[in-house]
């Protein structure tokens, strides 16, 4: 037996983990409702004039995420080019969590196109192996869902994660803890979940260049070098869990950020301070549904040519209230716009999150006036719960309602679609499908 193969886990499913990634899941729902488009060249993104996904046919002309629209159709001028349906992705990756649900209780939804789902202690309940049962629950989405996915299973997520990459699109990978050397042999350490640029940066200078080298260090070597993440992302690329596959909606943050790109660019400063506002109005409201407060806020605009400028402020007191931190929010503006400078996005960062509480007043608050603010957000968020997100908005941002908030060509199926008692703000949880012969 090598020597690589001993220090790796002996033991064949301690825990047995599947990782669901979903194969350029935007284009992805685009070709469940339209089949004519499978297998053309197809690009989400219509309305940023970027491309937000590209089809697995498009990537293999070389058209990526992030390229310019007028650029991809240079390179494909057959390219099929479709706004971004937000509204209708989501349903389907509710749909996708879903059906993994009917197979375990424990599925964490760790973005729109992937899951972990851990199907440890269940082959007696399913009555098949674990490959067996990640193969059914994959064949599953397919069928039912209408869109390919990619699935590692392993001891543990970042294994997961490497095996539902290895086989990109449609693949199935199964890395028991015997063969975990195999699989780790030829890749690159950059490429393993959760090993950024300083980490790899790092390694590169031990003379460390796949995760196989990394995952061979002695123990006591990667404690001294690296930090807790980094030691805990070895021990998982040695088959021992670290990580528990959390089924609990995520309640917790580091920062708040909402972006938002326009098309076509603008130097208008009263629009510029109207997305921004509406930016900072989208991230109080995600932070007040997790009862939590920022004490830092910064503003980003981000130029025409893809260059950011950015500013901070730091609050007098934690908040998540737009009312309050309007204004602060109007001096980072000020600080950062360049009259006759065009800007494509805006965007607005919550950081340094706390609890809320209302004792988190400083020496020059008005008590009185807080709860009078706590009060009117509880309210305007009951509105807003019932007519549609930014039903009532601050007056800054209103310059959106009358101009519109930047969309390039018309909008998607579903935005054009009214169905009974549904409003511009307010839709069913329902697709828009086109069928032929109806």
């Amino acid at each position: 037996q090598a020597v690589t193969d001993i220090i790796f886990s002996l033991h064949s499913w301690p825990r047995a983990v599947l990782h669901i990634d979903a194969d350029a899941f935007f284009t992805s729902c685009e070709e469940a409702l339209h089949p004519e488009l499978r297998g053309r060249p197809v690009v989400t993104g219509a309305e940023r004039g970027i491309i937000a996904c590209a089809s697995y046919a498009a990537k293999g002309l070389g058209i990526k995420r992030g390229v310019p629209i007028g650029e991809a159709k240079r390179i494909c001028p057959s390219l099929v080019v479709l706004p971004s349906d937000y509204e209708t992705y989501s349903l389907f990756s509710r749909r996708m969590f879903a059906v993994m649900r009917r197979f375990s209780p424990q599925v964490e939804e760790y973005s729109i196109d992937e899951a972990f789902v851990d199907l440890t202690g269940l082959r007696r309940l399913h009555r098949c192996s674990y490959e067996t049962l990640a193969g059914r629950i994959k064949g599953e989405i397919e069928r039912e869902v209408g869109i390919s996915v990619s699935a590692g299973l392993s001891l543990t997520k970042v294994l997961a994660k490497v095996g539902s990459r290895y086989r990109k699109p449609g693949g199935l990978t199964v890395i028991p803890g015997r063969e975990i050397p195999s699989y780790l042999r030829d890749l690159p350490v950059e490429k393993v979940w959760g090993i950024g640029p300083a980490t790899t940066a790092l390694l590169n200078k031990m003379g460390v260049a796949t995760a196989l080298d990394f995952a061979r260090l002695p123990e006591g070597l990667v404690r001294r070098r690296f930090t807790k993440r980094g030691a805990e992302i070895w021990r998982e690329l040695r088959g021992e869990a670290v990580y528990e596959v959390s089924a609990e909606e995520k309640g917790s943050y580091a920062s708040i950020s909402k972006m938002k790109t326009f098309a076509p660019p603008t130097a208008d400063g009263d629009y510029l301070f109207a997305h921004l506002t509406r930016n900072l109005e989208s991230a109080c409201l995600k932070a007040r549904r997790y009862r939590l407060a920022a004490a830092r806020l910064v503003a980003v605009l981000r130029r025409a040519d893809f260059r950011d400028r950015a500013g901070e402020a730091v609050l007098d007191r934690p908040s998540n209230y737009p009312l309050e931190l309007v204004e602060v929010l109007r001096g980072l503006f000020e600080g950062l716009y360049e009259k006759g400078s065009s800007y494509r996005a805006t965007g607005v960062v919550l950081m340094d999150l706390r609890p809320d509480s209302p004792l988190q007043l400083s020496l020059f608050d008005d008590p009185p006036r807080v709860e009078r603010v706590s009060l009117l957000y509880r309210a305007l968020d009951e509105i807003n719960g019932r007519y549609g997100k930014h039903t009532v908005h601050l007056a800054s941002s209103h310059l959106l309602e009358v101009r519109g908030a930047g969309r390039r060509g018309e909008g998607t199926a579903r935005q054009r679609t009214r169905f009974f008692g549904e409003t511009a703000r307010r839709h069913l949880g329902l697709p828009v499908l086109h069928l032929r012969g109806v």
